[in-house]
């Protein structure tokens, strides 16, 4: 098991990928920290790994992501439960959108802010220093979008925050590394999460044509790449982005072609 002795912090953890992240990572032999803006939907993902046979592996915490006391709480928790932290999981998020010109920058800039960018500055800024205290050094790994590294309708302020987290991501790879600290990105395509999941079929089907697979990502498949980059098989991965987006990025239409 690649997570064997491994001990995870994950936000967003209660559902979506980062839910599926969590039994991926239990799977591979980690305990985890499951952090969540809802106490009930943490404890609930802990019962249902409990029900799988892991009994102990898994640990429920509140937390607003947006308030850094919040997560530097979170890290402290999986310490004080587990007895370390190896491996962080900056993965709650929200998303919407709305014309730019039809903003209320109260309403539609500056709670995603708050929770897509500062969110993540405040878990590599928390869990950075606990590796650093360690000496054992550790993972940093963030969602950011594809969204992140392009323009997209009503996408504005998310779409800024995403960038700023491949920043975040290259800037702390670049200062961390002296503490043996790695940091990487995922950008994800169209996943089929609870928020996108909402939306009408006729919508849903066209995301997924937008990918080369022509479906939608499951949870689980990102789940997958996240646990091979927190594990020492992916050491040389460091400061860069790991498209997660099935191709996504590849192209913006498929064309009928005329014949030649």
């Amino acid at each position: 098991m690649r997570l064997e002795g491994k001990v995870a912090l994950i936000t967003g953890g209660a559902s979506g990928i980062g839910r599926a992240t969590v039994e991926k990572f239990v799977r591979e032999g980690a305990k985890v920290l499951i952090v969540d803006i809802s106490l009930g939907s943490a404890q609930r993902a802990v019962a249902e790994i409990e029900e799988l046979g892991f009994e102990g592996a898994t640990a429920a915490t509140q937390a607003d992501v947006s308030v850094y006391s919040d997560v530097e709480a979170a890290v402290q928790r999986a310490v004080e439960v587990f007895g370390k932290l190896d491996i962080i999981f900056n993965n709650a998020g929200i998303a919407g959108g709305k014309p730019l010109l039809e903003h209320d920058p109260e309403v539609d800039y500056a709670p995603m802010i708050r929770v897509d960018q500062d969110g993540v500055y405040y878990g590599i800024l928390a869990a950075g220093r606990q590796f650093r205290a360690q000496g054992t050094g550790g993972v940093i790994i963030s969602t950011s979008s594809i969204y992140g590294e392009q323009a997209a309708e009503l996408a504005f302020s998310y779409s800024a925050a995403k960038a700023a987290v491949i920043s975040f991501t290259r800037s702390a790879a670049y200062e961390l590394a002296q503490y043996g600290i790695r940091a990487v990105a995922i950008t994800p395509g169209r996943v089929a999460t609870p928020i996108i999941n909402q939306f009408s079929e006729e919508l849903k089907s066209t995301f997924a044509s937008e990918q080369l697979r022509n479906k939608m990502t499951e949870p689980e498949e990102i789940a997958n790449v996240v646990a091979f980059l927190a594990s020492d098989e992916s050491n040389v991965i460091n400061g860069t982005v790991v498209h997660v987006d099935d191709g996504y990025s590849v192209y913006k239409q498929r064309l009928d072609l005329p014949t030649f």
